[in-house]
């Protein structure tokens, strides 16, 4: 089951005396979490290992995404069986401050896929807050002081595969998504006082991967979320559902855009309409086990299950069944693989009704979509790039190969450039527009999961064993 399961990608400044400074690059995926820098911004183009270095340094494991906020640069990392908060100086990639999160376990997750240090962190400019599916939630002050936490149990999630889901805030709010296995539910904090505002529970929620994104409508704002066959939009400010569009995958892994007003959605995930799993007399006859009736771990080596056994054997007795196997396959093929357009102004289920467009090829698994200046690009799970004119819908290329492997990062832009990072160490850049003509290619130390981010003309870009700082050298 290649690929089962995802990761996502899914991480000493003064302050006026009433308000906190806003972070250029606050949350993951940025400003709105929408992948998208700031107009004025104009990282390097040309980038390479030695190429447009401004600084480098070594970090620990981890794929939480790298948040920007005053002269500091912070992300998290799971390091010697403890996580961590670490700020590093954005000046010279020095270590400024680091904290340990106070967890009294660590969420089971997949060794070599996924991480307790997977979600990026979010900051209104003066406050810091992290989360572990571990333990939680903690906020610091920017000098790394802890402010409040607001523990949660250690997190469950389909096939043990770690969490994903990246806390937001908005109007004074801390909403994160937790959707697992049992007690699903969507969060929102008071941002001051780590008090709880409100919580909604998600019922008939697996698990899901992307984070929380906030939709200003005529009506008022939203929290969207992605989970199970389905996206919710609930209002920010009492949790209420207000509406539901269904036909989406069953373990999505990606987080929601807005877009010219319109909320973008695209999702795929093994098993949906369009892609079938291979059957258990199939992965039997693989490791050579029809006689046995069961998969062993030692059968799975023959297998594309060899780096997945231990998360698809649901009871842990060392065997996967056919019940096990047919199980999961029934949950998976009920999702449907698709991207679309929402308009606003909807109440109750919306599929029929205020869907604009959708499109059900070139469909990203991990990344989300990057939609800029009229264009929706999406990053297929074997790092195809494919791109839909954002009004219509309609394909302007689809399935092109870029010289990236598989792929988690999601894309980010910034002037007239689309940044495309992949696990096997690629880093691609190419020119917005209606053809992928690539300007860049180039590939660094590392497996590069975590997401990049734009700030002061500086592209950051964190793979599995550095943090890069790149900027134009004169």
């Amino acid at each position: 089951m290649t690929r089962m399961l995802c990761a996502l990608l899914g991480f000493g400044f003064s302050f006026a005396a009433t308000a906190a400074e806003p972070a250029p690059w606050p949350q993951f995926r940025g400003p709105a979490g929408t992948g998208v820098a700031a107009d004025d911004q104009k990282p390097p183009i040309q980038i390479g290992p030695d190429k447009n270095v401004k600084w480098k340094v070594a970090v620990p494991p981890g794929a939480s995404s790298p948040v920007i906020v005053g002269d500091k640069l912070v992300l998290t990392a799971f390091e010697n069986g403890k996580l961590l908060t670490i700020a590093y100086s954005r000046a010279d990639g020095k270590e400024l401050w680091r904290k340990e999160a106070p967890a009294k376990a660590i969420e089971p997750y997949h060794k070599t896929e996924g991480s307790p240090a997977a979600s990026t962190p979010a900051t209104d400019g003066e406050k810091l807050v992290v989360y572990f599916g571990s333990c939680g939630l903690v906020c610091y002050d920017l000098g790394g002081e802890e402010l409040w936490k607001y523990e949660l149990p250690v997190a469950a999630t389909n096939n043990d595969f770690g969490t994903g889901s990246s806390p937001v805030i908005a109007d004074g709010k801390v909403v994160l998504l937790r959707d697992q296995l049992t007690d699903a539910r969507l969060i929102a904090l008071d941002l001051k006082t780590g008090s709880l505002a409100w919580e909604t529970k998600r019922e008939g929620v697996k698990t899901s991967w992307g984070s929380a994104c906030v939709w200003d409508t005529p009506g008022g704002k939203q929290v969207v979320v992605a989970g199970s066959m389905r996206v919710n939009g609930y209002d920010l400010k009492t949790g209420a559902e207000k509406w539901t569009v269904t036909g989406t995958p069953a373990v999505p892994c990606t987080t929601p855009v807005v877009a010219d007003g319109k909320l973008v959605f695209a999702g795929w995930a093994p098993g949906g309409t369009d892609f079938k799993m291979p059957t258990f007399d199939d992965v039997l006859k693989q490791a050579g086990q029809e006689q046995l009736g069961h998969l062993t771990k030692a059968g799975a080596e023959k297998t594309f299950l060899k780096d997945f056994f231990d998360s698809n054997d649901l009871n842990k007795d060392g065997k996967i069944t056919r019940d096990e196997w047919d199980g999961q396959m029934k949950f998976m093929a009920a999702g449907k693989n698709i991207a679309f357009a929402l308009n606003p102004g909807g109440t109750g289920d919306v599929t029929k009704s205020h869907v604009a467009w959708t499109v059900t090829k070139g469909l990203p698994y991990v990344p989300s979509p990057l939609v800029y200046r009229g264009v929706m690009y999406t990053m297929s799970m074997r790092g195809r790039l494919s791109a839909f004119d954002a009004k219509t819908g309609k394909e302007l290329y689809e399935d092109e190969a870029v010289g990236i492997g598989s792929v988690y990062a999601s894309p980010v832009a910034a002037n007239g450039h689309v940044y495309l990072c992949g696990l096997d160490k690629s880093l691609v850049v190419i020119k917005a527009g209606d053809s992928p003509d690539k300007v860049c290619s180039t590939k660094l130390d590392d497996r590069i999961a975590a997401t990049p981010a734009v700030a002061d003309n500086i592209l950051y870009v964190r793979t599995g064993k550095m943090l890069y700082a790149f900027a134009e050298q004169k």
